[in-house]
């Protein structure tokens, strides 16, 4: 199928899908009428206005539990790349209960020879504790020790975190002279009582990172991620103290971004696993449940799944790390992984689009080279 037309099919699936969940279970989340845009805020960990501040209210309540969305009989849906050019339907679905299984069956005859379909097993951020907890210290394959300067790919965390991946060097075009570091909510931010000017370490606590050395900056800004509402990236940006950092590392200044097309070899650099490669297996998936410790289960849609190259792509800690074709062009943030569903049994990796990263966040690449006019001169 042509692109266009496999997004159709999937959008026309995405509903038949959706009722036969409902059908067979309860969990299901409901979807809004259109997808919200994404936005990032300065962290609302405590209410402004009282001495001290007020830790936030807890998170609003709902009838639906995250068990019962995670063991809920729906899909996650997106698009295949084919080797001739074209599209299928990826069709992925989470646990192999009975009522799930017959739920696939049913979509899959839909597409018919087109649809790719794989169980993935629970699905979470890489750095919480659960199915792919984060490797110890020991165990870990890339920099986890003090580096300065500061480079992609090495330990970072919020003081109260374990340990994540430092992704990218961004900038915001209304503060030039000031550099960020790039990750997810869940290594710079780590919970709903995260503030503005909290402290992020490298390395991160969970290998070693202490006040007052260790300090390279403070939490800034952080993607919105809501209960019960579509979510489109899991981000964060810490403003650094120093903005001598090292651009260069490990393939050179990464400058450009793309959206991916499918079937793209990919590498990423992380705290874990260090660099690794793997092929882009599936685009546009949409209603991917992604179980948090403290958010409980979220649905995102339009995210990325890497398969790694005979190795898992990720482990624990990997989170953050961006995610940048072999030419060195960046195309996702790396924020989860699955239990099953890659070569040999290993997980699958999943991304945030890079380009919906930065504009949600407001920032641009820092190594991006800046025109006379003060805007970015690279683009998709």
């Amino acid at each position: 199928m042509e692109r266009y037309a496999a997004r159709k099919m999937k959008e026309q699936l995405a509903d038949f899908a959706r009722e036969l969940g409902e059908r067979y279970g309860a969990g299901v989340l409901p979807r809004p009428a259109a997808r919200p845009r994404p936005q990032a805020v300065a962290p609302l960990g405590r209410r402004p206005g009282r001495p001290g501040g007020d830790p936030a209210g807890p998170l609003p309540e709902s009838s639906t539990s995250a068990d019962d969305v995670v063991r809920a009989p729906t899909i996650a849906l997106g698009l295949v790349p084919r080797p001739d050019g074209g599209y299928g339907i990826a069709v992925r679905y989470r646990l192999g209960l009975p009522r799930a299984r017959a739920v696939v069956r049913k979509v899959a005859d839909e597409v018919g020879p087109d649809a790719d379909v794989r169980r993935t097993g629970r699905i979470r951020p890489l750095g919480e504790l659960g199915p792919r907890r984060l490797a110890p210290t020991s165990q870990a394959q890339g920099e986890t020790n003090h580096v300065r300067p500061l480079r992609p790919g090495v330990s970072i965390g919020h003081v109260g975190v374990t340990a994540g991946t430092l992704g990218a060097f961004v900038r915001r075009p209304d503060a030039p002279g000031e550099i960020y570091a790039l990750s997810n909510y869940h290594v710079l931010a780590g919970s709903p009582q995260a503030n503005p000017g909290d402290v992020v370490l490298q390395p991160g606590p969970a290998d070693g990172g202490l006040l007052p050395g260790d300090r390279v900056g403070e939490l800034t800004r952080v993607a919105t991620l809501v209960a019960g509402e579509v979510c489109a990236t899991d981000a964060a940006i810490a403003r650094l103290d120093s903005s001598e950092v090292d651009h260069t590392y490990p393939v050179g200044r990464v400058a450009r971004i793309a959206r991916p097309v499918g079937g793209e070899s990919v590498e990423k650099v992380g705290r874990t696993t260090a660099v690794t490669r793997g092929r882009v297996t599936a685009i546009e998936l949409d209603d991917v449940i992604v179980g948090y410790e403290d958010l409980g289960a979220l649905s995102f849609d339009d995210q990325v799944e890497i398969e790694g190259n005979g190795v898992a792509f990720s482990r624990g800690g990997d989170s953050g790390a961006l995610v940048y074709r072999e030419d060195g062009t960046a195309i996702g943030l790396l924020f989860a992984g699955s239990e099953s569903g890659g070569q040999g049994g290993k997980g699958l990796t999943y991304a945030n689009p890079i380009d919906v990263v930065l504009e949600t966040m407001e920032v641009e690449l820092a190594a991006t080279e800046r025109s006379s006019d003060g805007r970015g001169a690279s683009g998709m």
